[in-house]
């Protein structure tokens, strides 16, 4: 088990929100509150220098509004948490492939866009937390338009999950393999299978599943 695995299920992952839309930052602060007991939100603001001068920064992951007004490249922003440990979640009320790709390619571990449900936000500040990338499936599909038909870009992550499971693993083992909760397993499975639909193939059976990681080499088939 990793480092990064033990601190997923282990001690709670210290999380910031930087929005400056107030209303939005204490929505989803409650939001994110509810819906996942091992996140712990240290900081909630409304501004870049606010996050840089809180006393619990360095945080494990920031959940940050791509748009703030206040002339400062996101990318310089990502490179600033890098330097200092932090993973990037950026958040946005655009989904453009253009927008979505420069921010990946600065060194964002994630892209939501804010209509998200709460469930969406947690698995990508959990995927951030152990240097996964994370995409909704729509937006992924967006980035590889024209390319239905095609096998979807997978996470290192979810090619380790779909290859326990389709290779005949229950969930609960597949969770304890790669050090992570049951919950956040059945989360990984279900990005697969939406990511499948939308590129056109039906994997909602465990031995579909099987057959597509086969078929697209994620999965040795067994003599």
């Amino acid at each position: 088990m990793t480092n990064a695995a033990v601190t997923l299920i282990g001690n709670p992952i210290r999380l910031a929100l930087v929005d400056d839309h107030r209303m939005l930052l204490g929505a989803l602060t409650e939001w994110i509150r509810g819906a996942a007991d091992d996140i712990n939100m240290v900081a909630a603001v409304t501004t870049w220098p606010e996050l840089l001068t809180h006393p619990e920064f360095p945080v494990d992951v920031v959940l940050l509004d791509l748009d703030l007004k206040d002339n400062i490249p996101v990318s310089l922003k990502i490179s600033t948490l890098k330097t200092a440990g932090v993973k990037t979640v950026l958040m946005s009320t655009y989904s453009e492939p253009a927008l979505v790709r420069e921010a990946l390619a600065a060194g964002a571990l994630g892209y939501l866009v804010k209509t998200e449900e709460a469930g969406t936000i947690v698995d990508a500040i959990h995927a951030a937390n152990v240097g996964e990338s994370y995409i909704s499936a729509e937006l992924d599909l967006a980035l590889h338009s024209g390319s239905a038909g095609t096998s979807p870009r997978l996470s290192s992550q979810e090619r380790r999950v779909m290859a326990l499971y389709g290779a005949g693993e229950p969930v609960k083992a597949v969770a304890h393999q790669l050090g992570i909760s049951e919950e956040t397993a059945k989360s990984y499975l279900k990005r697969i299978r939406e990511k499948y639909r939308l590129a056109g193939f039906d994997v909602g059976t465990k031995v579909a599943l099987r057959k597509r990681a086969i078929q697209d080499g994620i999965l040795l088939q067994s003599d």
